[in-house]
């Protein structure tokens, strides 16, 4: 069954606000703050971040636009690289990247809620837990009526989580309370390593765009839109990250930033009063919803992609004609993230062990454009689509930098580091099981599509 594209460009730039903007901006700049220990290398972390990830999504722009397949983070590395490499990146993506990531934020938005629905009990891990569980299940129960159903809920979850931002900044620009005490703290280690440190949080923060590639056969006239939807994405993205970080500092200042473990709703607690504290909380709930429901829209395609490449079984692949749903994929990637939510650590802890991964497998999806490029030279395509400026200097300078955020957390964050790459190693030997396996399967006899209504 193939997938029909539903979705336009105004739902898939969407899309790429949510997979950007879902917890990490309400609870990585205390990390950052931590790292980063004075409102310079603060700032700086965040503005240099947001320029190398706005190269990397001018990257994905261009790949997008050239490579317009279902699952296309996938889908790429195996046309251009091989199938062994993409099955490991995605293996490593799919269990601990997408499920770890996902988990993270559920149990983050379940923090934010849990004070407003049980205000007189102390808000136990168990209870996090449980509220985060039954969030996944609220979504997944939404995804399953539908792709486009799945994109309605998208767009009102972003506009809201956007209109949240730009209200919780206003209000700080406009209070004028100050933070108390000294407006930085003593660097602990010498600057470069400080800002380095800073820089894996901000790119977790950050990420997230690259995976819109996987909407190349949902939206329409996906090789002129999905380039437009990742740029006026990043756009709205950086708009909001830069904003709302300089409101954080000037209501708390890097040291309240650092002690706050959730910042956004100390600066509205400091800004609105009790009462907006918790107003902002139930809107930043509602953002982690929004992270959460399109990644449950986007990882079933990344299925589709590996099933039709015969790395997974058939049933990944099968598609409700109606709906666009991928049933099994997606109850799949519901387990995954339940499981996830009980097996693993804090947002810290989780933060750490999946950036090793993440800037790695960007880093090599990314240089991807060089061999998109030089196949369409070699066969004479006209390709008339997005190209990103400067080549080939800005997507070498944005692979040299993920490569480089790579090597820092090896350093830093050494033994989460090394599981990671046991874990990625470990894909290769169930690549050549799953090939194996497809390879006695009975290809699935295709259904026609049913005419559209």
């Amino acid at each position: 069954m193939s997938i029909k594209a539903k979705l336009t460009t105004f739902d898939a730039t969407m899309i790429v606000v949510s997979l950007i903007i879902g917890i990490g901006i309400f609870r990585t700049p205390a990390m950052v703050a931590a790292a980063a220990r004075t409102p310079t290398l603060f700032y700086a972390a965040w503005a240099l971040g947001g320029l190398i990830s706005f190269i990397g999504a001018l990257t994905f722009a261009e790949i997008g636009g050239r490579f317009a397949k279902p699952g296309g983070y996938y889908k790429v590395v195996a046309e251009n690289y091989s199938s062994g490499l993409a099955f490991m990146l995605n293996w490593t993506n799919v269990v601990i990247l997408n499920g770890a990531g996902a988990a993270a934020v559920a149990l983050i938005g379940a923090e934010y809620l849990t004070p407003i629905l049980f205000p007189a009990a102390a808000a136990g891990r168990a209870t996090i837990q449980a509220t985060a569980v039954v969030l996944i299940l609220v979504l997944l129960a939404i995804n399953y009526l539908g792709i486009k159903t799945g994109a309605w809920a998208q767009n009102v979850l972003s506009i809201l989580k956007v209109g949240m931002i730009g209200l919780l900044t206003a209000a700080a620009f406009l209070s004028k309370k100050a933070p108390a005490g000294p407006s930085a703290l003593p660097l602990d280690r010498p600057w470069i390593l400080a800002l380095g440190v800073s820089f894996i949080y901000v790119f977790y923060a950050y990420g997230g765009y690259q995976n819109t590639i996987n909407f190349g056969a949902d939206v329409r006239d996906a090789k002129r839109n999905v380039p437009r939807a990742i740029f006026f994405g990043i756009l709205i993205v950086l708009a909001c990250y830069l904003t709302i970080n300089v409101a954080y500092v000037k209501t708390l200042g890097v040291p309240g930033i650092a002690a706050a473990k959730l910042v956004a709703a100390e600066t509205a607690r400091v800004t609105f009063g009790e009462t907006g504290r918790l107003v902002v909380s139930l809107a930043i709930f509602l953002s982690a919803m929004g992270f959460l429901n399109v990644t449950l829209m986007q990882i079933p395609r990344v299925y589709y992609s590996m099933a039709e490449d015969r790395t997974l079984p058939a049933v990944f692949q099968k598609v409700n004609p109606k709906t666009q749903t991928q049933a099994f994929g997606l109850l799949f990637l519901g387990a995954i993230i339940l499981v996830s939510i009980f097996l693993l650590g804090t947002f810290e802890n989780i933060v750490n062990y999946v950036m090793f991964l993440d800037t790695m497998t960007l880093a090599i999806v990314s240089s991807s454009i060089f061999i998109l490029r030089r196949k369409a030279r070699r066969s004479g395509e006209a390709y008339t689509g997005y190209r990103i400026p400067l080549y080939p200097f800005l997507p070498l300078l944005f692979v040299a930098f993920m490569l480089l955020i790579s090597v820092n957390v090896l350093v830093t964050q050494t033994r989460e580091a090394l599981y990671g790459a046991i874990f990625f190693a470990a894909g290769f030997p169930v690549f050549l099981l799953m090939r194996r396996v497809s390879r006695r399967e009975t290809p699935p006899t295709p259904v026609p599509d049913e005419p559209e209504r």
